[in-house]
């Protein structure tokens, strides 16, 4: 998919798509930065794992309110109102040190982030349902293009002195004057209705469970990832560098899940994932070389990655468009149960010698093994249904 697709999709699609890039930089950078940065103002490197679930609980929180803002002021004007808040948090981050401080900041800007991801999605959701899986294509690779780039600020602009928050709040800035200039259509948020928890229940389960694991393992990789390869001898400048592999390879499996979909069956698709990210993850426990790392993160981030899209689109086959926002809201929920964990139990496995692999590992072939189940219990559904 070349990037002329993004622009000329429809005006509707390019102006968030755009928005969700510059967003994507700015996120991206931030999120390594932060487990880095944390000797630089003298806290605990320990802290790191709460700093992350006090993001994700944001996230959780955040879930919350975003239809109602969504309905009360527009797509756009929501969007921006949550650029601005997560900037406001980034730049307060160098100026109030204290640990209790930067988890409150972040858990403000995981409500940020949140209504960030549930407006883009719900945006791009809308409209007929067979393109839905090329917008999506077309989102996760804004989004992971942006995070691949925003990683390499780490050894282009560093992790010391005031100079990362202000890219960062600079590159938000630009995101938030991409949705006050551009002038083309958003959906109808009037037509937004809510989906009761019964009705929630009856979304697909697997891509229910898909999107819990999708925040078990990317939370742990985006908020303790860079420390566990600081641990095995790497800088920061190459930790930075490893951290964009695993994005790179987040991005470039996006391509192909549209095929991959239509052939194989998105619980089946789903299972294979797992299956080559818990492969990765043991091959890296039993060879740290340079080059098998690399390699693997690669393959880690193509499969800890893809879980969430294809578990959304799933969720929202054949649902009415009314309740577009309430399904992705019930998703990133889902999302964000996990990623509060995740940060949380990939703690525990790194204080044995794997580390966060080891918990990877465990993860992934559990979700494997589930997937398969759900994917057989479909086909025989179907086949009794003929």
């Amino acid at each position: 998919m070349n990037n002329s697709d993004v622009i000329t999709a429809s005006p509707r699609i390019a102006i968030p798509v755009i928005a969700l890039t510059l967003f994507a930089v700015a996120s991206g950078y931030l999120m390594s930065l932060i487990p880095m940065i944390l000797p630089v103002y003298g806290l605990n490197e320990h802290i790191a794992n709460w700093l992350a679930s006090a993001f994700f609980i944001g996230n959780f929180v955040g879930t919350f309110y975003t239809q109602k803002n969504v309905k009360r002021y527009g797509y756009r004007n929501a969007f921006i109102a949550c650029l601005i808040t997560l900037m406001v948090t980034t730049l307060a981050l160098p100026v109030f040190i204290h640990a209790w401080t930067w988890m409150m900041l972040r858990f403000v800007g995981g409500i940020a982030v949140a209504g960030i991801f549930v407006i883009v999605e719900s945006w791009l959701l809308h409209g007929n349902e067979s393109g839905r899986a090329k917008r999506l294509g077309i989102y996760m690779i804004a989004l992971y293009l942006g995070t691949t780039v925003g990683q390499l600020g780490i050894s282009t602009i560093g992790i010391t002195g005031y100079a990362p928050f202000v890219f960062i709040a600079i590159v938000l800035s630009m995101s938030a004057m991409t949705l006050v200039k551009a002038k083309g259509e958003q959906p109808d948020a009037s037509e937004s209705a809510k989906m009761s928890l019964k009705q929630m229940s009856r979304l697909s389960h697997s891509a229910l469970i898909g999107g819990v694991v999708s925040g078990l393992t990317t939370a742990a990789i985006y908020g303790l990832m860079p420390l566990e390869l600081m641990k095995r001898g790497l800088n920061s400048q190459e930790a930075g560098s490893l951290m964009a592999v695993v994005i790179v390879g987040a991005m470039v499996v996006q391509v192909l899940i549209p095929k991959l979909t239509q052939y194989l069956g998105r619980n089946l698709l789903m299972a294979l994932l797992c299956f080559i990210g818990s492969a990765a993850a043991a091959i890296v426990m039993l060879d740290g070389g340079v080059v098998t790392l690399a390699i693997c993160l690669f393959l880690i981030g193509a499969a800890s990655f893809a879980l969430y899209p294809i578990a959304i689109n799933h969720a929202c086959l054949n649902l009415n468009a009314s309740y577009i926002v309430s399904a992705t809201q019930a998703m990133l929920f889902c999302y964000s149960i996990g990623s509060i964990i995740g940060p949380l139990a990939a703690d525990w496995f790194m204080q044995n010698h794997q580390g966060v692999m080891a918990y990877l590992f465990v993860t992934l072939l559990a979700t494997c093994l589930y997937m398969l189940v759900a994917s057989v219990k479909t086909k025989h559904q179907w086949v009794a249904g003929k």
